[in-house]
């Protein structure tokens, strides 16, 4: 098994997508890199909320992720979802991933299973 790791932060059905997507697949944990309002978002199993400000530049919300990520994730590769989220919130995930030494798998929820990208 592996982990996700997903953008939760704005764009319209976005959450409905990371919701499948977590119950789509078995995860080892599942990371979701949001807002203080994502918090709210009713997750279930293994989830861990990763913090960020998106008012902050490209290079501290990097710095943010890589220091809440550090040490947690053991795997050698990751599922990457980024339906969620703005531009700038997706470089600094995978600035901060790639500069962990994490590889990426880039995933969606499909009409029954998961499928990679």
């Amino acid at each position: 098994m592996t982990s996700l790791v997903a953008c939760l932060t704005t764009g319209k059905g976005s959450w409905a997508h990371v919701s499948r997507l977590i119950s789509q697949q078995q995860w080892d944990k599942v990371y979701l890199i949001t807002e203080e309002f994502g918090t709210k978002f009713q997750a279930g199993r293994n989830v861990e909320f990763v913090i960020i400000k998106t008012s902050k530049s490209v290079q501290e919300i990097s710095k943010d992720i890589q220091m809440q990520l550090k040490d947690k994730i053991t795997d050698l590769e990751v599922a990457v979802n980024l339906v969620s989220g703005e531009g700038k919130e997706h470089m600094a995930l995978i600035s901060a991933l790639t500069r962990l030494g994490l590889g990426i798998r880039f995933v969606v929820a499909g009409e029954r299973e998961l499928e990679e990208v």
